[in-house]
């Protein structure tokens, strides 16, 4: 039969415009929806966290760590050595990393609160009464403190300078603002905005650590948080690596991250 080319050429051009404008995660994120991971959320909320405190939940983050097989530190990637039962020094030269002050944190590994704990923490009387040090006793509060979605092994200079500061996409450099980089580690961090830049490659596991806790806990964002939290889950779909780690976390605490599990892009 012959073919008209006119059809075939509309044809085709409907194809290749449909194919560039299908979202790259689509096939990972069509058998999802919001409804599903609210389904997932309330599936959960009778599950009994089984880790007590902070300190309980750090000691569980180096177990996490040593299951993988070439754990690395959070924002700057810097190789994590391993001893029989803590995280030991990174390896700083073999990263790139340059010290920006404080070279005795810089060589410790730390367990970095993604979404800091001033802000799941001022949201409860006892954090208004007395600060952190007087949440210590609010079973709520110990439960933020010690979720390990929350939770990524950082180089503990890093983790001392983004303090409680918000993330934002870019840091521009002036004489105007003092921001603190780390030689090949693509973190900035802005002290007189109370900013910080994170490393693109780790946006998707920070939105949806921030997602998980706002859903789980009642935690308020603002409107511009919530667009930028929502946005970087959309540009960054969990990778193998993050979603073994939801898994290692399930085992260990009791529950895992349904912005994970169901992953689908969010509007």
């Amino acid at each position: 039969m012959p073919v008209n080319f006119k059809t075939f050429v509309t044809a085709a051009i409907c194809s290749l415009s449909l194919s560039l404008t299908l979202p790259v995660h689509t096939a990972m994120a069509s058998d999802n929806d919001y409804s599903t991971i609210v389904k997932a959320f309330e599936a959960q909320k009778d599950t009994r966290h089984k880790l007590k405190n902070f300190k309980a939940a750090k000691k569980e983050l180096f177990w996490i760590y040593k299951r993988f097989d070439s754990p690395s530190t959070f924002y700057c990637s810097c190789p994590i050595t391993l001893l029989d039962n803590r995280f030991g020094p990174a390896d700083l030269k073999s990263c790139g990393y340059k010290v920006r002050k404080n070279a005795q944190r810089a060589q410790r590994i730390e367990a970095e609160h993604i979404m800091p704990a001033y802000n799941f923490g001022r949201q409860l009387p006892c954090w208004r009464e007395g600060g952190r040090k007087n949440c210590k006793k609010d079973a709520k509060f110990n439960r933020m403190e010690s979720d390990l979605h929350n939770l990524a092994p950082a180089i503990g200079e890093v983790n001392g300078d983004r303090s409680n500061f918000r993330f934002v996409d870019e840091i521009v450099k002036s004489s105007k603002n003092n921001v603190a980089t780390y030689g090949s580690c693509p973190m900035q961090v802005e002290f007189k905005g109370k900013r910080a830049s994170p490393p693109e490659h780790t946006h998707g596991m920070i939105a949806r650590a921030y997602l998980y806790m706002a859903h789980k806990y009642g935690i308020k964002l603002n409107d511009n948080e919530k667009r930028m939290m929502y946005r970087w889950n959309n540009d960054n779909a969990p990778t193998a690596l993050e979603i073994k780690r939801n898994e290692l976390i399930k085992k260990a605490q009791g529950n895992d991250n349904p912005f994970i599990s169901n992953y689908t892009q969010l509007k």
